[in-house]
């Protein structure tokens, strides 16, 4: 088993140089464009056409998805406003933690109504749609941009504040124009507590959401800016601060803190007298740049096609961003439109991070994810807890983030309990994918991954095993760790 799950990870990067057949694009659409796929989803797949099914997933608001909805029903926080959280599981902590200080009798504070809930069910909400939910392409997007604007939930109020951010600033923009998500991201009062800007001041300005808005959310490190522009744009987003109870919720400008000096950020100038719409104007200004739909469509093209995209297919997504002012739901198509993003070259070109593994791997033997609590705590021992990304750049995307062989064997680890039902909170029966009189490891193969397996793996594999252990090696082979 060993021998099996350290092979290299150059392994995984090879890719046919053939043209893809009708099954290996529905399969590629289903690796790329979803979280894998579950018996029978290649066969359905082609039967629809693969053009039909992708053009379905871009337009998610028509697909319907009531089962997941009636799920997901059952975690009151992911419907409560930030202010019901603060109360119900912020509030008691700060009474509790005055109490111990005043040295008075502290009350004991119910499992139910301690803050660590909130992440868990964030979590379970992220495991229960990107398992089951018809609206795969929404729960890849999702992923992406949840990491591209990536909040660190256990840094202080943002435990309170995450849940908002992700139902009310990522999820409802992330398929309209790129400007009104950067806008709804950059009044944030997750962001703005994440990043530091809440508490900046003329005077006392703080450059940390200044600098990643333009590094990571929108120019790129290349883009142009100098370090001059992070102090000016600091300056601007001066005052962009967090309601405090008794104001409400939400984001507040505070015009008494504005630095109202003069600036210029990338040749942008402001009078000195100014206000909100300075920030406001910077986000249109960044939004709209060309280094931002270069460095969007280079992120796009990276998660879809390649680690290192190809250069042909990031210029033409970034022509499309542009022209189309930064509209999302056509800027993946010209992802997905691309003939690179079709090309044998780059079929299972990509190594799955421990998020899209464990949810393959799931899907891919059917599984039913009857309680994702113990998941989420799995994923974190995989090295990808949800919402748990400490700096700002979010988790890599890359296969070298993930080459070490501790994680490719936390992976075998959890193929090989989660094909014996041993992995808490999902129920398997692999024995089912295989016929009486099938030959039970070739079955497995083709089921699993969607193709032959390797002289290595086959080499490491006995064909005499279980199907339970026959299952085990085949999810921990680079033959499933890729995509």
């Amino acid at each position: 088993m060993k021998r099996l799950v350290i092979l290299p990870l150059a392994l995984l990067l090879f890719a046919s140089s053939d043209k893809l057949t009708d099954r290996q694009r529905a399969q590629h659409a289903l690796d790329r464009l979803a979280f894998g796929a579950k018996p029978g989803d290649v066969d359905r797949v082609m039967r629809m056409g693969v053009d039909q099914w992708v053009d379905q997933q871009l337009h998610p608001e028509r697909i319907a998805d009531r089962a997941i909805d009636a799920r997901l029903a059952q975690y009151a926080t992911l419907t409560m406003s930030s202010h019901q959280i603060f109360e119900q599981f912020e509030k008691p902590m700060i009474e509790r933690r005055q109490a111990k200080k005043n040295n008075e009798e502290q009350i004991e504070i119910p499992r139910e109504q301690r803050p660590q809930r909130l992440v868990l069910e964030l979590s379970a909400q992220r495991l229960i749609r990107a398992t089951d939910s018809e609206r795969q392409l929404n729960e890849v997007m999702a992923d992406f941009w949840m990491n591209h604007f990536n909040v660190f939930a256990p840094k202080g109020i943002d435990r309170v504040l995450i849940t908002e951010y992700e139902r009310d600033v990522i999820r409802p923009h992330m398929w309209g124009k790129f400007e009104d998500l950067l806008m709804a991201t950059a009044k944030s009062p997750a962001m703005l507590f994440y990043l530091d800007n809440a508490r900046s001041r003329g005077g006392a300005i703080n450059e940390n959401y200044a600098r990643e808005i333009m590094e990571l959310h929108t120019l790129g490190v290349d883009g142009g800016y100098t370090q001059k522009d992070v102090t000016e744009l600091a300056r601007v987003f001066t005052g962009w601060s967090i309601a405090r109870p008794n104001e409400g919720e939400g984001f507040k400008f505070r015009p008494f803190v504005h630095d109202r000096g003069a600036k210029s950020v990338l040749g942008v100038r402001f009078a000195a007298g100014g206000g909100i719409e300075e920030g406001e104007r910077m986000i249109h200004v960044l939004a709209t740049h060309p280094s931002t739909a270069h460095h969007i469509a280079y992120k796009l093209c990276q998660r879809l096609i390649a680690d290192e995209p190809p250069a042909s297919a990031v210029d033409r997504v970034a022509k499309t961003f542009l022209a189309t002012n930064g509209d999302l739901r056509r800027t993946v198509k010209a992802v997905i439109d691309s003939p690179e993003f079709w090309d044998a070259k780059y079929y299972r070109a990509k190594v799955k991070s421990p998020f899209e593994y464990a949810v393959s791997a799931i899907r891919a033997v059917g599984g039913q994810l009857e309680d994702p609590v113990p998941l989420a705590r799995q994923l974190q021992q995989m090295g990808e807890g949800l919402y748990l990304s400490q700096p700002p750049t979010g988790y890599a995307d890359t296969a070298q983030a993930w080459n070490n062989s501790g994680g490719l064997m936390a992976r075998l680890n959890f193929a090989v309990a989660l094909v014996e039902n041993k992995m808490p909170g999902v129920h398997t029966n692999v024995a089912r994918l295989v016929p009486p009189d099938g030959d039970a490891l070739d079955t497995l193969a083709l089921q699993l991954t969607g193709s032959e397996l390797s002289k290595e793996t086959r080499k490491a594999i006995d064909p005499h095993a279980s199907v339970e252990t026959m299952a085990g090696l085949i999810l921990g082979s680079p033959e499933f760790q890729r995509q």
